[in-house]
């Protein structure tokens, strides 16, 4: 990374409080600085020097084309994280972690290219052909679609890494990513185990500031990789421009007129 890090502005954004004492990880010792109040402090230089490695090699990931893809679903980082990764033309997940998102990926890109499908419906006219109820249950399809998966839609292959906030919580993601051999970048707070990471960032992971800090910097070194880039973006779906064939339109009208009906079942077995 170009720019240095300042330890002071670490401090200033509260990197260094970890959890409690009690409920911290053994693993986590050689990055805590000493003990207060009960709390653990971690060690900033530590925590600069993590960050510069990450940077680096994230860069470097970047610089190549390859997309990093960002993950944090705990309410304090949602809104940082998808502004962060947005700047740098990231994708990112940001509510809940679908299952199979990495080891199961067609299945993914299969409903990723439904979003597409209905936005071509929508452009060549074929959305109008549809009955009124239709319509607005095909709208409903799109919005969940976008809530969920919009924010990857631009993904077209297995991301390069991960970027994870609390590894604790999004723990099944960086077990997905561990499987298929992605590495993972995260930060990594003083109850957490930082073996379960390639590139540990010690850092307080709950609070707003901290990880608008952290997000800060790896993105900036994104941001400096893109830059550096002297190839054109390789892996990318083609435009599609024709027309939706017919056996398209009736797969997407099936699958928005049944959505609400197995929605509905689900609720009852829930219930009962």
């Amino acid at each position: 990374m170009a720019k240095k890090i300042d330890v002071k502005e670490l401090l200033e954004a509260g990197v260094h409080f970890g959890h409690m004492t009690r409920k911290w990880d053994p693993n986590m010792a050689p990055y805590i600085y000493m003990e207060r109040n009960g709390i653990h402090i971690i060690n900033l230089y530590k925590t600069a020097a993590k960050i510069e490695e990450a940077g680096e090699a994230m860069k470097k990931i970047a610089a190549s084309g390859r997309k990093i893809l960002f993950v944090a679903t705990k309410k304090q980082a949602k809104d940082i994280v998808s502004e962060k990764a947005l700047a740098c033309n990231m994708p990112y997940i940001t509510e809940r972690w679908p299952g199979g998102m990495l080891t199961n990926f067609v299945t993914i890109r299969k409903a990723v290219k439904k979003m597409a499908t209905i936005d071509r419906m929508k452009k060549d006219g074929t959305f109008m052909t549809l009955s009124k109820k239709e319509r607005l249950q095909v709208d409903r399809l799109r919005s969940k679609l976008e809530k969920n998966l919009g924010s990857i839609s631009d993904m077209s292959r297995l991301p390069a890494a991960l970027f994870v906030v609390d590894i604790k919580a999004e723990h099944i993601a960086i077990k997905e990513a561990q499987k298929l051999n992605i590495p993972v970048f995260a930060m990594v707070d003083t109850n957490s185990d930082p073996r379960e990471v390639d590139y540990v960032i010690p850092a307080n992971d709950d609070a707003s500031k901290s990880i608008d800090k952290i997000l800060t910097l790896v993105t900036d070194a994104v941001k400096d990789g893109l830059a550096n880039r002297t190839s054109e973006k390789d892996g990318e779906d083609a435009p599609e421009t024709e027309e939706v064939a017919a056996e398209e339109v009736a797969a997407i009208v099936e699958e928005a007129v049944e959505a609400p009906a197995a929605e509905a079942t689900e609720e009852t077995k829930s219930e009962e």
